[in-house]
């Protein structure tokens, strides 16, 4: 069980994986990135970074490509035309002025652009010499989760608490999500806290070394960069550069402390799958304070008439 830490945060820096193409949503996302697509009236990866500022991070560097334009203007300070616009809407309208603001002033925002071998550890090399020796966080846009406190906060909290690296986890218990998820090996020293030992990529579940499949994000000590170089330089031809293959395995024999923990009151949202995105948006209006009630209504008689 995780315990509350009082010191300040140590990890200000946090790494977005935001360079895929997002193809399960074509054609919407030819044009737009999906990780701009909206639950209600924010986009994905804003409700990462509000969590990451909740956490204590300062500075947010998201990897991209170079058709994550709309995501570098989300987090820009709003353009003149759209200020003349919201000012002609007289008071009702003035608040999202300030919001607007606030969204570009909540973090210092670096944009890079992806370049080398396909790979989910690719960002990271692509950071590396923006993050220098201090841990951060590595966070896949797409994949929300929603816990309380929320799973940035408590990363933070263990890492100051444990040392180490740190993957977010959750228990499975279904055949198909041991064959969905790669699954930790270890020893389990608290209640939702794994000390890692080593990995398999979708065992199935007679194969599977524990119940902790690895989703969503990590927390990494700083000694990770030394193993970008050689990671790269050892990947064969032609594959790709994971992080679990290329980073995490050989840190652990090289005697790192790598911790699974199981995020508390959490609840994960694979907002990279159409009808998970579909089943996101509405169970976020059927929570909406504003729009929930209304909506719930609609939903209630939409399937009275079914």
């Amino acid at each position: 069980m995780l315990t509350s830490s009082s010191s300040s945060p140590t990890a200000t820096k946090a790494v977005i994986a935001a360079a895929g193409f997002g193809t399960r949503f074509l054609p919407q996302t030819k044009a737009m990135p999906k990780e701009m697509l909206p639950l209600i009236d924010k986009p994905i990866i804003q409700y990462a970074v509000e969590d990451l500022v909740a956490a204590g991070v300062k500075d947010i560097i998201i990897v991209g490509s170079s058709s994550k334009r709309a995501i570098e203007d989300h987090f820009d300070v709003p353009n003149e035309d759209l200020l003349v616009n919201i000012r002609a809407g007289g008071p009702k309208k003035a608040h999202y002025i300030q919001e607007m603001e606030d969204l570009a002033n909540m973090a210092n925002f670096i944009y890079v652009r992806q370049k080398g071998p396909y790979g989910n550890a690719t960002p990271i090399a692509n950071a590396a010499h923006l993050i220098g020796d201090e841990p951060f966080i590595f966070v896949y846009a797409d994949d929300l989760v929603v816990s309380e406190p929320n799973t940035f906060t408590q990363m933070v909290d263990l890492y100051n608490r444990l040392g180490g690296s740190i993957a977010t986890c959750m228990r499975v218990k279904t055949e198909k999500e041991f064959e969905r998820y790669g699954i930790f090996a270890g020893n389990e020293i608290e209640d939702g806290i794994l000390k890692i030992t080593g990995s398999i990529e979708k065992p199935g579940k007679d194969k599977a070394p524990s119940d902790y499949a690895h989703v969503s994000s990590y927390l990494f000590e700083p000694s990770v960069l030394k193993y970008i170089e050689s990671g790269l330089k050892n990947l064969p031809a032609g594959d790709e550069f994971y992080v679990v293959n290329s980073l995490v395995a050989p840190m652990l024999a090289d005697g790192h402390n790598f911790f699974g923990c199981v995020m508390e009151n959490s609840r994960r949202y694979d907002t990279g799958d159409k009808l998970e995105y579909l089943m996101t948006v509405v169970e976020f209006a059927l929570r909406h304070k504003d729009l929930g009630p209304a909506f719930r209504e609609h939903v209630e008689k939409l399937l009275k008439e079914s």
